[in-house]
């Protein structure tokens, strides 16, 4: 039997989720958590073989409360399930220890497949993905200059992009506010942008929103 834990702050997604579930017979939903604290207390107190999570909930959540888990719990298998293409952060979460990522509207058709493959040991990924973890694994001419942030820059990166201040970004990473204009500056060297508004057009025409 295949323990999973649901990880989603939206009752009616993990619902959803155990309904396409409910009938497999070799997999059983162990655990539920509303946020990345809930998470690490489940993984903390329990076994699981599938950690099932969503990128964005509240608190710790994404990139950081992915290589926590794989931290503290190395053995345990996580499938993102997410509602952010695969282009904005499917590399990034399988380099940080995932090992699948699903966006929510193809989770009826592939959650229970991506469940047994990554249970036994496996991926689950698209062919664009694996394609773009290959051509990624070292530096080259020409790649995207978003590709060559930090994942910490990159998540700031998009808080800017969103019309976050320096200030709210601060607090909601629990960040200060000279470590956040830090990330400013260094993002704004690395990816060649004379200020904002640049920044924002870029975000706008590779849809890393």
């Amino acid at each position: 039997m295949i323990r999973v834990l649901l990880a989603d702050d939206h009752a009616v997604v993990r619902a959803g989720l155990r309904e396409i579930l409910a009938d497999t017979g070799d997999i059983i939903v162990a655990g539920e958590a509303t946020n990345g604290q809930e998470v690490l207390a489940k993984v903390r107190a329990e076994t699981f073989d599938v950690a099932v999570l969503d990128m964005s909930m509240p608190g710790r959540s994404g990139i950081d409360l992915i290589k926590q888990v794989k931290n503290e719990k190395p053995q345990l298998r996580i499938l993102i399930l997410s509602m952010h293409s695969e282009q904005q952060y499917a590399v990034r979460a399988v380099r940080a220890g995932a090992s699948g990522y699903l966006t929510k509207d193809s989770a009826a058709d592939e959650l229970v497949a991506a469940i047994r493959r990554i249970a036994a040991g496996g991926a689950y990924v698209s062919p664009e993905t694996a394609e773009r973890l290959v051509l990624d694994s070292s530096p080259r001419a020409g790649a995207a200059p978003h590709t060559q942030l930090s994942d910490r820059e990159f998540q700031v990166f998009q808080l800017i992009a969103a019309g976050k201040s320096i200030t709210e970004i601060a607090q909601q990473l629990s960040l200060s506010v000279k470590t956040i204009s830090t990330h400013k500056t260094r993002i704004m060297e690395k990816m060649g942008l004379a200020n904002q508004a640049e920044l924002i057009r870029y975000a706008i025409e590779n849809k890393l929103f």
